[in-house]
């Protein structure tokens, strides 16, 4: 069974904040976190963590994690299956609709961020991975342990994109 969440607004959980509009992130970006949804819903976990970001991000955005993982040295086999692990190890629960943690809710506000800083009118894949990386969390832990850092990070998706920007 596939769980389908509407991505159109979610409510950041912090008073003040305006709500996300996903129709910022590109296709693929959306992809990854329908597929981190599927994810926390096939292991029967309701909370939308950002593990399940990561697992999302890894199966949408495979041939750009496969360039830039590859330019960081990490081994993007060795990262799913630590992240595949991650996953199993969260708490499961049964009914209730599935939603976004607050560190998901901060992963991808980071993500809104990184893209902007980076002249985006949309959030790619790109930006989830760093933000990913940038936000305390286990994704990030992952990243790290596997030898992804920003500066590397930052120099793969430059070399990735050759001074282009994402406005689609």
């Amino acid at each position: 069974m596939r769980v389908f969440l509407l991505l159109p607004e979610i409510e950041n959980e912090k008073k003040g904040d305006k709500n996300m509009n996903f129709n910022k992130f590109t296709i693929k970006a959306q992809e990854a976190i329908q597929e981190a949804v599927n994810l926390a819903n096939s292991n029967g976990q309701q909370v939308i963590e950002p593990i399940h970001l990561m697992g999302g991000v890894l199966k949408s955005g495979e041939q750009i994690l496969s360039f830039l993982l590859q330019k960081t040295g990490a081994s993007i086999k060795k990262i799913e299956q630590e992240t595949n692990a991650a996953m199993r190890n969260l708490p499961k629960v049964s009914g209730g609709e599935p939603y976004l943690s607050r560190a998901t809710n901060q992963v991808l506000t980071k993500a809104e961020e990184i893209a902007q800083k980076n002249g985006d009118e949309f959030v790619s894949i790109e930006p989830l991975l760093m933000a990913l990386l940038a936000e305390k969390n286990t994704a990030a832990d992952i990243l790290k342990n596997n030898g992804v850092s920003m500066s590397e990070l930052e120099k793969a998706v430059n070399e990735l994109r050759k001074g282009e920007k994402v406005t689609s």
